[in-house]
């Protein structure tokens, strides 16, 4: 029999709009038409529900966006509602239907489905059945029982005061998940609990002073949102919150999330002032399910010196020894390992792990690398050093082997394939982080070195990301030109006691080194000059040879042919890739423009660039 959508659908929900339970919701399959990304976004997505004669407009949650993008959820498919969430939308009439959760029925349709109108003799019929049927009497006798007399008022009031108080609470309104809920919700209730804990801080604006202090709150599907408290509710809620235990909570508010401020994957965050509920839910004990929003090896140039964390996935390449840095704001020492993974981009990052997860899970990683494990890690700082890197904070969470369906397909390809494929740094070649759809053209964000030179500020809050066009004017030969490195790390080493050259990192010493770039050059262009930091990969680019053979060059054929090495290099046109950054040195803040990609001038490509930019100019 052909799967078609429930007779009636929209009008059985649109008469049961806050179901009290998921045994409650109404078996209802309905078709979606028109599936459309909300925005610009590509984690939520809005269409219309349809049940053959009915619509009502509706939504898909973050946590469908996997769904959609694989293909198992599409266009013109049915779905069978499993629980849902029927909200109002400010200043109109109709009702919007959040689909919390659902399962797919069938994956796409050629065409929407409409459902034929009944003849009006069948609807007479049925008609008059109904009639008939409410007429006939229905009298079951009972037996007298002496009754007493109470009012609902009483009898609620009876069943309230004999639970728990934390029971209380979830008896008044239905348990909400935490991705049905929206800004313009009325009542909620929500059971989460307490992943992260900040301190209560102060702060000063032109109002005065003031408290403030936040929350992360994780449901048991796993889903993430921060709640911010402000002076009287920060001083109320903090000593109440405590971190690991589980709570209920109802009358606060939200809003759209500021990502300059997000910690968590989430839409939204949640504002409780002093009025909100919050009560313990003592006696209940859950462990969330740890949700993963991974990001690609080759896209974290986006993600550089931002607030949001990120999630990663890798094949653990190198793992090194444990380290003791020592912390600058309390001289405190404290472990750090660091790895190296890989996924089927075929980039390479380094991974900092610290404090327990660096002589714990480290060492673990360290005993079974020979294996190349997958690792899958929740919540990690991205930083700039050497381009992209990786780091762990107090709340990240690192997976062995997970049993995830991106662990088993990143197997597949490791053993298939990526084990023999050459592996490159992702600081080799990072972009700008002002887009998450990969490489930058060399001809977008273009600017005259001017425009850098001129702006001290530029780069001051966090890296500025621009494009050039110049020419090579200086490449000082006695400058330092290389540092000794880790064959494997790529880390600067020291000679060894005895013999061969020790890596700190690696905690090994090796027969072998190589030589790496680490360079500074000066370029030229119509409106002035600057100088330039430039890294082994686009140094040999732009010298045209290894450090080592550089090295070679100067100690066996002599001063002058690595003098003219150098000026083959000099006076040839180059794009630039470039990041901007605000420096300290010597108690003197200045610029440090760093080289991230570069190409030579392809004449034909900057012919048409300069065309489009003319005929712009001629608009």
């Amino acid at each position: 029999m052909e799967k078609l959508p429930t007779e009636g659908g929209i009008a059985t929900i649109l008469a049961n709009p806050s179901p009290d339970s998921a045994s409650d919701v109404p078996e209802v399959v309905l078709q979606v038409v028109d599936l459309k990304p909300i925005g610009n976004s590509s984690t939520r997505y809005t269409f219309m529900a349809s049940d053959g004669k009915m619509k009502v407009k509706a939504m898909l949650p973050t946590h469908f966006a996997s769904e959609i993008n694989s293909g198992n959820l599409q266009n013109l498919g049915l779905i069978r509602v499993l629980d849902y969430t029927l909200n109002s939308i400010p200043n109109q009439t109709e009702k919007a239907l959040i689909v919390t959760k659902c399962e797919v029925v069938a994956s796409s349709f050629d065409s929407e489905i409409k459902s034929e109108v009944k003849k009006e003799a069948e609807m007479e019929n049925e008609a008059t059945k109904l009639k008939k049927e409410e007429a006939a009497p229905s009298i079951v006798l009972k037996p007298k029982q002496e009754t007493v007399v109470k009012s609902a008022m009483q009898i609620v009031k009876e069943e309230r005061g004999n639970a728990a108080p934390a029971a209380r609470l979830s008896m008044t309104r239905r348990v909400h998940p935490l991705v049905s809920l929206n800004p313009y919700q009325g009542n909620w209730t929500i059971k989460v609990r307490v992943t992260n804990k900040g301190n209560l801080r102060t702060y000063r604006n032109a109002k005065g002073e003031g408290h403030v202090f936040n929350v992360e709150l994780t449901d048991e599907d796993g889903t993430q949102i921060q709640a911010t408290m402000f002076n009287e509710a920060a001083k109320k809620f903090y000593p109440k919150f405590e971190l690991g235990k589980v709570y209920y909570i109802s009358k606060g508010s939200l809003r759209i999330a500021n990502k300059q401020f997000k910690t968590v994957q989430n839409d939204y965050e949640m504002t409780l002032n002093e009025n909100a509920l919050v009560e313990e839910a003592e006696g209940e004990v859950f462990i969330p399910e740890t949700k993963y929003n991974f990001v690609k090896i080759d896209q974290l140039g986006s993600y550089v010196n931002s607030r949001e964390l990120t999630d990663v996935i890798g094949i653990v390449q190198n793992v090194s020894s444990t380290l003791s840095i020592r912390r600058k704001s309390d001289n405190e020492t404290i472990p750090k390992r660091d790895i190296i993974i890989a996924d089927d981009s075929n980039k390479t990052v380094v991974v900092s792990l610290w404090n327990d997860l660096a002589t714990n899970i480290g060492q673990e990683l360290l005993d079974m690398v020979d294996t190349s494990p997958v690792v899958a890690i929740k919540s990690l700082k991205v930083g700039e050093f050497q381009g992209v890197s990786l780091s762990t904070v107090s709340k990240s969470i690192v997976q062995i082997n997970p049993d995830l369906p991106e662990a088993h397909k990143l197997r597949t390809w490791y053993d298939s394939e990526g084990k023999g494929s050459s592996m490159a740094s992702i600081g080799s070649d990072m972009v700008s982080p002002n887009t998450k759809n990969g490489a930058r053209s060399m001809y977008s964000d273009r600017v005259f070195l001017s425009h850098i030179t001129s702006d001290p500020s530029l780069g001051h809050d966090k890296p500025e990301f621009f494009s050039i066009n110049a020419y090579i004017s200086l490449i000082k030969g006695d400058q330092t030109m290389w540092y000794r490195a880790c064959k494997t790390c790529n880390k600067k080493v020291s000679e060894a006691t005895e013999s061969g050259y020790w890596c700190e990192s690696c905690g090994k010493s090796d027969d072998q080194c190589s030589l790496r770039y680490i360079m500074i050059l000066k370029v030229s262009d119509p409106t002035g000059e600057a100088w330039l930091s430039v890294f082994n990969e686009q140094a040999e680019k732009i010298i045209g040879c290894s450090a080592d053979e550089l090295e070679r060059i100067k100690n066996e054929e002599g001063d002058d042919q690595y003098q003219m090495k150098l000026k083959e290099a000099m006076w040839v046109p180059h794009l630039f890739r470039v990041s901007v950054t605000q420096n300290e040195y010597m108690g003197e803040k200045r610029q440090r423009i760093t080289v991230r990609s570069q190409a030579l001038v392809d004449p034909a490509t900057e012919s048409k660039y300069l065309l489009e930019e003319i005929a712009k100019l001629s608009v």
